[in-house]
């Protein structure tokens, strides 16, 4: 497992008063804390500690629970995105067709891992299951720009258009 690169929080005070006006209108509902979640990650982006605590704090929930329920459910992401989302699929026509050698080499051109974020957030890599396009295997994509029938060759140009 590698040392995952860490992106310092960097919340406004306006993301904050927004946040707190998310937890008063579900405060004293019954299942507050996943929509309070969504909410929240809209309005950062992800859920780090920082946000997990406001929560916590405000919703008379402990952090074990929030972290669990953070952890437990995959449209939660307690790491930050990038300007430009990256997503190698690894589903099986892809990675049959070699999907797993382009996220290799988008890592060591990045130096990121998988889930993580560039420290500048500009890029952030995920690995996914089929995205639907078989056909084009193998496929990445970026933001909502779909690349496919790749190479390993291709993958420098596909991220110097993003530069």
């Amino acid at each position: 497992m590698s040392e995952q690169t860490k992106v310092a929080f960097s919340g406004t005070k306006e993301q904050e008063e927004k946040l707190i006006q998310v937890i008063e209108k579900h405060k004293g509902k019954d299942g507050a804390l996943i929509p309070v979640l969504h909410e929240a990650q809209e309005i950062y982006g992800y859920l780090p500690i920082e946000v997990q605590e406001i929560i916590s704090e405000n919703l008379k929930i402990s952090m074990s629970e929030i972290y669990g329920v953070v952890t437990f459910y995959t449209q939660f992401t307690t790491n930050p995105k990038g300007q430009y989302k990256i997503a190698v699929c690894l589903g099986t026509a892809c990675y049959v067709k070699g999907s797993g050698i382009i996220l290799d080499k988008i890592k060591e051109k990045l130096g990121i891992e998988v889930g993580e974020c560039t420290p500048d957030g500009k890029y952030s890599i995920d690995a996914t299951r089929c995205i639907g396009a078989c056909g084009l295997a193998p496929v990445l994509t970026v933001n909502d720009d779909v690349y496919g029938r790749l190479t390993p060759d291709d993958v420098d140009g596909i991220l110097e258009k993003y530069m």
